[in-house]
């Protein structure tokens, strides 16, 4: 990486932590610490929250998960726009007008202190072990592609968070989080742009589109009803609504960005703001994907993104059948790519006929399907060689552009990009943790009564304590999954109990606190009974072989769990209705 790409980098990433630290050095009190003084502006809020939920996980996984499975991930995100408005309408009102700093403070008014508990230690449990993750997903592959220290890079990313967060609060997230978001988008653009810029003179725009359609890749919506399927309409619209409506009703990372706003209209506004364009968002990030994958129909590359990975396969016994592997790559490359240029320059000519050049598309779809299999075998001889890679080869395929493709100053803007978008989502996070279990364990359960400033020193402690877990738990966290898919799914198995919990708070009024409590727990164990045990379950009863349950389902589950056995015990709940 040049001097350039340093210094646009490292400059960045100064002015970023500099700035939020700066604006936000004098807290007073609490109400400034924790709710940023219930001064935010619409704007703010909207970037803020948008910025808490994309960490830089979105930004280097979700391309490859484009690159790899094309355009239907987007339909994870279909139901956010219901759940923001349902949000919008039920639950902001109550929060402004009980004057919470937490979302979890609301249920003990309603149900009592072991459900107010209940559902922020399981808030606590996810959101600490997604905080290490989302420290730890851009450290691993930053440090990969960079030949840093992985355990420097993820102390690096979790120092530089936790200055300012400490330091400003909850102000200090929402102003940093305002400029780093219009780093990571101008980033995504430029890379955009580039990637465009670059294809081959004989490949427009529009021939670009062609050839994305043509292997797969823009195959957008599905409406199938197959349970097994990860990403359809109906998972996004169903599964996807109530994920949303949990994390952004009753996740305190997101109800905190909103409970700054100087008014309920201006906290309303923040969220319509992300129901108008956290879709189009996700949709572009992974159309660069697609782009992304369209440049490599084009451009000579390795059997695998994760260029590290290889070398160490090299420096084991099986580097000759990884060498026979890449050899075979670039010959089914070379023959594709021969062949997509005469579809591309006969697509809409008259020069040959239809059966000819239909002839040519399956021949490059079949070239594609080939160099897959390839491409899987090289993985899975990654798996044998190298049994401690733990990170998917998707997730290297736009880092491998950005680091070898863009031109100098924008591999810094990039890099800052991703830098940014960590610092994001885990400031959020550690500042929502160190907010919840200061007002509702410490706070709450402590019996002597203690001056503001005393609890605002803890709250800074807190946010510092829960920094260090966070990057100790990335220090040592190891995944298996694509790293958006890993949090989305930790998520899921918890968010649904949580949403339940809250559901029957709002609008089943005759349910009482003891049934609620009971409800979850029971819902919580069967959902996480079913995750890891759910398919060998359902193969045993079906006697036959099953699919594992879609992760987006969980949140389902857990919510009608909870709702379900509240109902079933409550006639048997003899405590007095709150």
């Amino acid at each position: 990486m040049s001097i350039v790409d340093w210094i646009v980098m490292l400059g960045t990433l100064g002015f970023i932590v500099a700035y939020g630290t700066w604006k936000t050095r004098k807290n007073a009190n609490l109400q400034d610490y924790l709710r940023g003084g219930n001064e935010m502006k619409w704007t703010t809020i909207g970037l803020s929250v948008m910025a808490t939920q994309a960490s830089a996980i979105t930004f280097i996984s979700t391309p490859g998960q484009a690159y790899e499975s094309g355009m239907g991930f987007v339909q994870n995100y279909f139901g956010l726009p219901i759940a923001l408005i349902i949000v919008s309408a039920v639950f902001i009102p109550i929060y402004y007008e009980l004057k919470v700093f937490t979302a979890y403070e609301y249920l003990e008014s309603r149900f009592g202190i072991s459900s107010r508990l209940l559902a922020a230690f399981l808030f606590l449990v996810q959101r600490g072990l997604a905080a290490g993750i989302t420290i730890y997903a851009p450290a691993i592959i930053l440090s990969s592609a960079l030949g840093w220290n992985l355990s420097l890079t993820i102390l690096l990313i979790g120092t530089l968070v936790i200055i300012y967060t400490v330091s400003g609060g909850t102000k200090a997230v929402s102003l940093t989080q305002k400029w780093q978001m219009g780093v990571i988008m101008s980033g995504m653009f430029a890379a955009f742009f580039i990637i465009i810029h670059q294809l081959p003179d004989y490949v427009s725009f529009g021939d670009a589109i062609s050839v994305a359609g043509i292997m797969g890749k823009l195959d957008v919506i599905d409406f199938s009803i197959d349970l097994d399927k990860r990403y359809t309409f109906w998972t996004g619209i169903t599964g996807g609504t109530f994920l949303a409506l949990s994390y952004f009703g009753t996740d305190q990372s997101q109800v905190q960005r909103y409970l700054s706003g100087s008014s309920v209209y201006e906290s309303r506004m923040g969220l319509m703001f992300n129901a108008i364009m956290k879709v189009p968002m996700q949709f572009f990030i992974l159309f660069v994907g697609v782009m992304v994958f369209v440049f490599f129909q084009y451009q000579e590359h390795p059997v695998l993104f994760n260029e590290n990975a290889t070398v160490k396969v090299y420096q084991t016994e099986y580097a000759d059948d990884m060498k026979a592997i890449e050899t075979e790559y670039a010959a089914v490359y070379s023959k594709k790519k021969e062949t997509l240029k005469f579809v591309v320059d006969n697509y809409e000519s008259t020069n040959y006929d239809k059966e000819t050049i239909d002839y040519a598309i399956e021949t490059v779809k079949s070239n594609e399907l080939e160099a897959i299999a390839i491409r899987d075998r090289a993985k899975d001889l990654v798996g044998i060689a190298v049994p401690d890679n733990n990170s998917k080869d998707s997730d290297y395929v736009f880092l491998s552009f950005i680091m070898n493709y863009l031109p100098i100053g924008l591999i810094g803007l990039l890099l800052a990009v991703i830098f940014s978008a960590a610092m994001s989502s885990t400031s959020g996070e550690l500042n929502a943790l160190a907010t919840t279990t200061t007002i509702d364990f410490y706070k709450r359960l402590n019996t002597t009564e203690h001056s503001e400033k005393h609890y605002l020193m803890a709250s800074k402690l807190l946010t510092a304590v829960w920094g260090i877990v966070a990057i100790l738990f990335a220090l040592f966290a190891h995944l298996v999954e694509n790293l958006i898919e890993a949090v989305n799914i930790l998520g899921s198995l918890f968010y649904g109990t949580i949403l339940g919990i809250f559901l029957i708070a709002f609008f089943l009024k005759r349910i009482k606190g003891k049934a609620t409590f009971i409800g979850a727990l029971i819902a919580q164990f069967i959902v996480i009974i079913l995750f890891f045990f759910g398919q060998q379950i359902g193969s045993y009863l079906m006697e036959r072989e099953v699919e594992e349950i879609a992760y987006l389902w969980y949140n389902v589950i857990g919510c009608g769990l909870v709702i379900l056995f509240a109902i079933i015990i409550n006639p048997f709940d003899k405590s007095a209705p709150k």
